[in-house]
């Protein structure tokens, strides 16, 4: 006889993240090989000792981060909404089933804000594929993508050396976009930034012609000022030696 089934979201049941998360899952592999902790060092400079309200956690707040690169979340409204429903990502973020995962603009206050004109995200993104190689979760061989360098109009003798704001990566970028753009449909002003830290900063070539264009210069390869076509979306540098495997192909 065909039964109505009982409403099982009411029903209680003893369980732990722990049985819940896949012992093949992704997030199992990179806990695994990457110790988090010394984020805590690196960015504990940047936090006030003894003033204002508590934090989020440094750690929780950059494993955020990386599971929103990870899984291709683009927006950090996306990826709080992801987190509160996912119990492996709890699991990563060492985070209870009912415990609140904090809102979005305050990921989004605390990443603009508290680390705008810092190397930290560099610093910190070196440190764990670093750990990755060691631990063998990562090859160790360079990535190479579908870019393709375009030859501006430009003569590579008309320029002068600036210093230049370094920018941010393409994933950093695109989470601050969504950002705005999430505060705009809203009604909500932009996010302020904090001025009173000075932007990181690299002596580069400009072109006087085309100040759009940049300078490349590479064995085998033709000198002068091109454009970079499509490549691969990075998080935090768009170059580096080896790369995030996928869950079964870990060597």
């Amino acid at each position: 006889m065909l039964k109505t089934p009982s409403p099982q979201q009411y029903q209680l049941e003893m369980v732990t993240l722990e049985e819940l998360v896949p012992k093949n899952h992704l997030v199992r592999k990179v806990d695994a090989a990457i110790d988090f902790e010394f984020i805590r060092a690196e960015v504990e400079h940047l936090y006030c000792k003894d003033n204002g309200r508590p934090p989020i956690d440094p750690v929780r707040l950059f494993k955020m981060m990386i599971l929103g690169y990870l899984f291709g979340i683009p927006s950090e409204r996306r990826l709080v909404q992801e987190i509160q429903v996912n119990v492996a990502y709890r699991w990563f973020l060492r985070m209870g089933l009912t415990e609140k995962v904090p809102d979005a603009s305050t990921l989004s206050q605390n990443r603009i804000r508290r680390f705008n004109g810092t190397d930290v995200f560099q610093r910190i993104f070196d440190r764990i594929v670093e750990q990755a190689y060691e631990q063998r979760l990562i090859g160790g061989h360079t990535l190479y993508t579908d870019s393709t360098h375009l030859k501006a109009n430009a003569n590579k003798r008309k320029a002068v050396n600036k210093e230049v704001a370094v920018s941010a990566s393409a994933y950093i970028a695109e989470l601050n976009k969504a950002v705005e753009e999430d505060r705009l449909a809203h009604g909500k002003a932009p996010l302020k930034q904090d001025d009173s830290k000075e932007p990181e900063t690299k002596n580069q070539k400009v072109s006087t012609t085309d100040p759009d264009s940049g300078f490349m210069t590479r064995e085998g390869k033709p000198q002068g000022f091109f454009y970079l076509g499509p490549s691969h979306r990075g998080w935090p540098p768009r170059h580096h030696h080896g790369y995030l495997r996928d869950a079964g192909e870990c060597a």
